[in-house]
C-alpha cells in the first residue's frame, strides 16, 4: 500500500504520462494535464488534504475514458477505491455525446460520495475554461449550453461539500458574466 503522497503523486505521473500531448478545449489548448491538475486541487482544498484516495482519483478521472488505461490497472496500482471512483466518472464513449450527457444528469443522483465530488471539481473547471474574454458567438453558445447542462449534472451531486457547491455557483456566475 503507497503512503498518501506517493499515491497521489504517482497518480499525478500517470495522468501525466497517459494525457501527454493531449490539449483541452477552451483557454487557448492549454495542455490537458492543467485539468487534471485542477480538479485534483479542488478536491484536496474541498476535503483539507484529508482523502488522499479521492485526490488521486481526481488526477485520473478522465484516464479510461481518454486513454487505454484499465480499471484494473488502476486498482492494481493504487487500490480498489480508486479504480471504483475513476470508473464510476468514465463516459460510456461508444454512446452519442447527447446521450452520455443525459446518462450523467440522471446518473449523478446516485452516485458515491466521492465520485459526486469529482463530478462538481469536474464541472467547475470545464467551466472555467470555456470563459474567454472576448467571445465569439460560438464560443457564448458552447458556454451557455455547456453551464445548462453541468448545472443539471450538478444539482445532483450537490449537498456533500458546501465548498465545492460555493465554487461551482462562482463559476456559473462568471460564465453568466460573459454571455
Amino acid at each position: 500500500m503507497l503512503s498518501p503522497i506517493r499515491l497521489i503523486s504517482e497518480a499525478a505521473e500517470l495522468a501525466a504520462r497517459r494525457h501527454n500531448g493531449m490539449a483541452r478545449k477552451g483557454r487557448g489548448n492549454e495542455p490537458y494535464i492543467n485539468h487534471l491538475a485542477e480538479v485534483a486541487n479542488l478536491l484536496a482544498t474541498a476535503t483539507d488534504g484529508a482523502d488522499a484516495e479521492l485526490v488521486a482519483a481526481g488526477w485520473l478521472h478522465d484516464t479510461i475514458e481518454d486513454t487505454d488505461t484499465t480499471r484494473e490497472e488502476l486498482a492494481r496500482r493504487f487500490s480498489e477505491r480508486v479504480a471504483s471512483l475513476v470508473a464510476e466518472c468514465t463516459d460510456d464513449m461508444s454512446l452519442p455525446k447527447a446521450m452520455r450527457r443525459q446518462k450523467q444528469i440522471e446518473d449523478a443522483p446516485h452516485k458515491s460520495p466521492g465520485a459526486k465530488l469529482i463530478k462538481i471539481a469536474d464541472k467547475i473547471s470545464n467551466t472555467g475554461a470555456r470563459i474567454q474574454t472576448d467571445p465569439t458567438s460560438e464560443e457564448r453558445d458552447d458556454l451557455a449550453d455547456y453551464i445548462d447542462w453541468a448545472t443539471q449534472v450538478v444539482a445532483g451531486c450537490r449537498g456533500s461539500n458546501a465548498w465545492l457547491d460555493e465554487k461551482f455557483d462562482d463559476a456559473v456566475k462568471a460564465a453568466k458574466a460573459v454571455l
